[in-house]
């Protein structure tokens, strides 16, 4: 017999349930190095500098706020607008498909509650194509 644990006991937000700083870290981690080495990735790759420390630092310091954790990107650049901070880079259907496919993969290996990952895609579907800014 299995039994739903209490209402106190389940993650207050997103940020909790991936499991804090650590856990996002090493999800953004993952995501880029997977975007680094994986042919599939090669026209979201393109798209960033050649080194990857600054996106790494950014979107990690996004996460943690995004997912309900400190505001770490507000507290260094402000508000994030990110579809003004996006629009000097060329992204159509295959630049997002792409983002998609790697942080799905990256979620997956990082271990993810499957229902987590289900409800993250989801805010992420809609967020990466909010970013582009051509049809194709």
């Amino acid at each position: 017999m299995t039994t739903t644990p209490p209402e106190s006991t389940a993650p207050a937000t997103p940020y909790e349930w991936v499991g804090g700083e650590h856990a996002v870290r090493a999800l953004v981690d993952r995501f880029y190095d997977l975007m680094d080495l994986e042919p599939g990735f090669h026209d979201l790759r393109r798209l960033h500098p050649s080194t990857l420390d600054g996106s790494r630092d950014k979107l990690f310091w996004f996460l943690c706020g995004w997912l309900g954790g400190p505001d770490l990107y507000v507290e260094r650049f402000g508000h994030p607008r990110l579809r003004a901070r996006h629009l000097p880079y060329s992204i159509g259907v295959r630049e997002r498909d792409q983002w998609m496919a790697c942080m799905e993969q990256a979620m997956h290996e990082c271990e993810l509650d499957p229902l987590l990952v289900s409800r993250l895609k989801a805010s992420f579907a809609n967020t990466a194509d909010w970013m582009r800014n051509r049809g194709t």
